[in-house]
């Protein structure tokens, strides 16, 4: 996994790029409020790690976006020929 981030300050714009694996995925629920789960991916790397938190909503929306682009890999064949 590759993130790359680019923050403001007071110096201008700084750019971060880190690398790693994914460790572990927390599912945050709250019995009282279920519209407010979230999920977070935590992730380490040589140099560095973390955690991303996504909430519900984008989940769900990234979820929409992937599936059917997965479906057309589904039946992808690669080829090889020797010449």
């Amino acid at each position: 996994m590759n993130i790359k981030v680019k923050k403001q300050n007071s110096d201008g714009i700084v750019r971060l790029e880190t690398s790693g694996q994914v460790k572990e995925v927390l599912l945050k629920e709250d019995f009282l409020k279920p519209d407010n789960a979230s999920v977070h991916v935590c992730f380490r790397g040589k140099d560095g790690s973390g955690i991303i938190e996504l909430s519900s909503k984008e989940v769900k929306e990234l979820y929409k976006e992937i599936m059917p682009k997965l479906k057309i890999l589904e039946g992808v064949k690669v080829m090889r020929f020797e010449k």
